[in-house]
């Protein structure tokens, strides 16, 4: 197929076809923003989190320790768990080949809300998945010590996800020991169900993010709650040298009950799809997903799918964001055509179109008023025709388009590992999808699209050893919003913006932040979700356009001395990477170019000082947005040199000064933040 052909000279295309994306507007270092840390000694693997919004609690699951931490301040520890594996156990997993320091202990893989007292927690156990329920009052464990096969992971290396909806545990990860059963599956008293174990329902997954999607309650079809999963698989439909991954989203429903006779416990409902994250005119395709995060906001008609994406051939480092209308997704599942394996040249199995009848009712619906209408009132009613159908054809034909037919963003040398996503109004009306992505390299960008761009408004590095960001929660309570991101070494909060690092009216603009807005009176950039009124004069333009500012000019001057001959060198700090650094002396740009200078990263060096070289230098950053430029000056330098002639004072003689007696002497004034405009 066309998807093969252009798959083997992959690595080759890389790296002529795609341009680096865009380039983070301010990069912030670690120790250049407060952020607030969480860790204990002796502990790793912070990488399960469950919010409680209402309690202003963050419970965190690491290894063999369960962690309550006040969500305002996550250094505040209110409770602990520890939750260890018996030496018993340890000692059976390493008989088995595994290591007892690190894979035979017990690693915390779910913690879902089951009602206002109790958690239900999963952990790996050794390789023996065991579940409990979490009192919340006493936070301690009921003892309960559930089998939590086709719940949790045996390996804290397997891929997993979880939901908790309506007191019932949707899991996706593998169903034993060697990793090699893959399962979908709904833990319930009254019905349990999976999937099947066949290779077209799953064929080695790595299991990424599940979620709920409601039934619209104003619609009249009757439909039902479905959970979603997003998934990487081995594609069984494309013809490749080797294994050829797949994103995949799949679908349940909620009522489903299984079969009476075809599929009992098993899913009638279950279907999946492809997902598509391709430059089309690049011959670039995204197929191995790394997250997924609903946005789901009474502002939107229908929730979208945001997901992260990077390809299997990565020899460049890409990555990208796809985003996705959940009608597109149901628009598949309630319309599209099915595949089905078929047998050629005796063994060999190709997956094709299905072109023949379909059944009704609809092959993998859910039970909604037209389906009761003819008296299908569960999933147990279905004929066994259709039963047949949805267990031989689980896969669709249709692929899940995104929104625009791209990615909304494609960034080069980075590799995105989660994601979340913020609706946020800016003070002008517009509403914003704020992008967090974090990386492998424990840096998060925040990044928005506007007319037909995407401008990554800030990098910040939340990790200082630079260690991949697992886990990445937001919480968007009202006047309040916190990013919280888990590691192996920790956990951080840190806040949506950085609003109050903005000292100039022009830098607040530029930034592009939804989230901020510059105050005239105060003369201070500041987040606009931490106040309670906002004035019509506070000064905001997404689009970038800084031409209502008029900050004023502030001055700290420092005086230097330096004998004649010798170096000055002229600092200069500049934030903006969008912005370019402009040196002018006496009022004439300055080139660089010439022996007598050397730029280096923030600061100019001006070598052989004489009196020729006396004037005022300015330092300018030039951001340049559309058809504007704006000028800021960072710094201003004053440089006379002045003679000073020492005399020695006798009874009768006075020495007349030579030439060794000079000494020159640097006057610097340093002259922050006058702003300038050009058209």
């Amino acid at each position: 197929m066309a998807l093969c052909a252009f798959y083997a000279v992959w690595g080759l295309l890389l790296k002529v076809t795609v341009a680096f994306g865009p380039v983070p507007r301010i990069t912030w270092e670690h120790r250049e923003v407060q952020l607030i840390h969480f860790h204990e000694s002796e502990v790793s693997n912070y990488s399960t989190f469950l919010l409680s919004e209402d309690k202003d609690v963050l419970y965190v699951g690491a290894r063999e320790v369960i962690f309550a931490l006040n969500a305002v301040n996550i250094a505040e520890k209110q409770h602990e768990l520890h939750w260890k594996v018996t030496e018993d156990k340890r000692t059976k997993c390493a008989v088995k080949g595994k290591s007892e320091q690190t894979e035979c202990r017990n690693y915390v893989r779910v913690l879902q809300q089951l009602n206002d007292t109790f958690l239900y927690v999963c952990g790996t156990n050794a390789f023996q998945p065991t579940c409990d329920y979490l009192n919340l009052i006493s936070f301690e464990l009921g003892g309960k010590n559930e089998d939590g096969k086709g719940r949790c992971p045996f390996d804290p290396a397997q891929s997993y996800t979880s939901v908790m909806v309506d007191e019932e545990l949707y899991s996706g990860t593998s169903y034993n020991f060697l990793g090699s059963e893959p399962i979908i599956s709904r833990h319930s008293h009254q019905s349990p169900l999976r999937t099947e174990y066949a290779i077209p329902w799953l064929n080695e997954p790595n299991f990424v993010f599940a979620d709920v999607i409601r039934a619209d309650q104003n619609s009249t079809d009757g439909e039902d709650d479905k959970i979603y999963f997003f998934f990487t698989e081995v594609s069984v439909e494309y013809e490749f040298v080797g294994k050829l991954m797949i994103p995949r989203i799949a679908r349940v429903c909620k009522r489903d009950q299984g079969g009476l006779r075809t599929l009992q416990k098993k899913w009638t409902s279950f279907l999946k799809a492809r997902l598509i994250c391709t430059i089309p005119d690049k011959n670039l395709i995204f197929n191995i997903i790394n997250d997924v995060f609903i946005l789901k906001s009474p502002t939107l008609k229908e929730p979208v799918i945001y997901g992260v994406f990077t390809p299997q051939l990565n020899n460049v480092g890409l990555s990208a964001v796809c985003a996705y209308n959940l009608s597109t997704v149901e628009e598949v599942f309630s319309k599209g055509k099915y595949m089905q394996s078929a047998t050629v040249e005796q063994s060999h199995t190709k997956w094709v179109r299905y072109n023949g009848e379909i059944p009704n009712p609809r092959p993998g619906a859910c039970i909604n008023n037209e389906a009761r209408a003819s008296n299908y009132m569960s999933s147990l009613n279905l004929p066994d025709k259709t039963l047949q159908f949805v267990k031989d054809h689980p896969l669709m034909d249709d692929s899940v388009t995104p929104m625009g037919d791209r990615p909304r963003l494609v960034k080069r040398d980075v590799k995105y590992t989660q994601i979340v996503v913020d609706r946020v109004r800016a003070l002008n009306g517009t509403i914003y999808d704020v992008m967090f992505i974090s990386t492998d390299r424990g840096a998060l960008h925040k990044a928005i699209s506007y007319e037909n761009g995407m401008h990554i408004i800030e990098e910040t590095q939340l990790f200082p050893n630079f260690e991949a960001i697992q886990t990445l929660l937001l919480s968007s309570k009202k006047g309040r919003r916190y990013l919280y991101a888990g590691s192996n070494s920790g956990v951080v909060q840190s806040p949506v913006a950085f609003c109050d690092k903005y000292t100039t009216c022009v830098d607040c603009v530029l930034a592009r932040d939804p989230y901020c807005a510059w105050k005239p009176l105060e003369a201070s950039c500041t987040d606009t979700f931490k106040e309670s009124e906002i004035e019509r004069n506070w000064i905001q333009n997404i689009g970038g356009d800084a031409s209502s500012c008029s900050d004023k000019v502030r001055e700290n001057s420092l005086q230097h001395t330096f004998k004649h001959g010798s170096t000055a060198e002229l600092k200069c700090s500049q934030k903006s990477n969008l912005a370019q650094v402009v040196w002018k002396f006496k009022d004439d740009v300055l080139r660089v170019e010439s022996p007598k200078y050397r730029l280096l990263e923030k600061a100019l060096l001006i070598f052989n000082l004489s009196e020729g070289d006396s004037g005022v230098y300015q330092c300018l950053s030039e951001e340049k947005v559309k058809n504007k430029k704006f000028s800021q000056v960072l710094a201003k330098h004053v440089l006379e040199l002045k003679k000073i002639q020492h005399t020695t004072v006798g009874p009768t003689t006075a020495v007349a000064p030579t030439e060794d007696s000079e000494i020159t002497q640097l006057l610097f004034v340093t002259n922050l933040c006058s702003v300038t405009l050009s058209g």
